[in-house]
């Protein structure tokens, strides 16, 4: 029996699988739709479409770099409970998705699902699926970024922040004290949360909106309200100083030593290893930001059991 593209789409209505999924599940089932249902379910993919529509905001931010830290990878990937994010199995796979980015540097999220996962003889898509229903949570590869060039990672807390630092040197990459520097670094990063990595990086309007918010402040303060403009001014200026100080690295304090900033613990580490660094870019990702969470309602749960 024939099949076309509607009845493709209607099968992914129906069962929630992949279009592509669905193709080859009519194909076997030579274009009966209870049959190419069944096949699905069969597969454990009809079963891994209804665990995609629940909530996974947990896991982990994982970093990686290349043996001689010539390369870095920094990816979130997500599940349902902070429990499976301790799971081997689920941290093995991470670090799969991380290590077949670095091999192969994917445009995207999509573009890694088709990849080959490093080490295995199925598509990262394929491994996923089948995560899914071994561990049996939803399980989705959010974001990633890669750096080429010498890169230092760093993994916070078990894998609730991931950073990558990315620089530009003339020093042995592999060098145990650059490593150890780059790592402070990144630590900084992401004890902090530093948001841009020197003044060029803020955008206008941000510190339009910061200053709008500091003549705000001061006009609410009788002691400001009546000082004249320009010494208004002068004050929003060295507040604004003192924004750039807490948010961008180079400025920042450094959190190891409070006489110096990073920019300044950067010159002198170079100094001593007799060349030169730059911290050229940088990214922090905290597993779950801007997602929604699961909430459970466990007076429910209960009752739910009771009935």
């Amino acid at each position: 029996m024939a099949f076309t593209a509607q009845d493709v789409k209607a099968l992914r209505e129906k069962t929630g699988c992949g279009m592509m999924d669905c193709k080859k599940a009519l194909t076997e089932a030579n274009g009966d739709m209870d049959a190419a249902i069944d096949f699905l379910r069969e597969q454990g993919l009809a079963k891994q479409a209804k665990k995609a529509s629940r909530i996974a905001a947990e896991g982990v931010a994982f970093a990686i770099t290349n043996d001689d830290n010539t390369a870095g990878v920094v990816i979130e990937i997500n599940a349902e409970t902070d429990f499976v994010a301790k799971n081997a199995d689920f941290l093995a796979f991470v670090k799969t998705c991380a290590l077949t980015v670095m091999e192969n540097n994917p445009a995207d999220v999509d573009a890694l699902a088709q990849l080959k996962a490093v080490g295995t003889e199925m598509t990262v898509a394929e491994l996923l699926q089948e995560k899914v229903l071994t561990i049996g949570e939803n399980i989705k590869i959010r974001r990633f970024e890669r750096f080429d060039g010498p890169t230092v990672g760093y993994v916070h807390a078990g894998g609730k922040i991931g950073v990558i630092v990315n620089f530009e040197t003339d020093i042995d990459t592999t060098n145990a004290d650059f490593v150890a520097f780059g790592k402070d670094v990144a630590m900084q990063i992401a004890a902090l949360n530093t948001q841009y990595l020197d003044a060029s990086e803020v955008p206008a309007e941000t510190i339009d909106h910061e200053k709008e918010i500091l003549v705000a402040q001061m006009k609410q303060d009788p002691k400001m309200a009546n000082k004249p403009e320009q010494v208004l001014t002068k004050i929003v200026e060295g507040k604004i100083g003192k924004f750039y100080k807490e948010n961008c690295l180079v400025d920042q304090e450094f959190v190891k030593d409070s006489s110096m900033t990073v920019g300044k613990y950067t010159e002198s580490v170079a100094k001593k290893l007799g060349g030169s660094i730059k911290i050229s870019k940088f990214v922090r990702f905290e597993k779950g930001e801007g997602l929604e969470k699961r909430q459970d309602d466990f007076a429910a749960e209960v009752a739910n059991m009771v009935k």
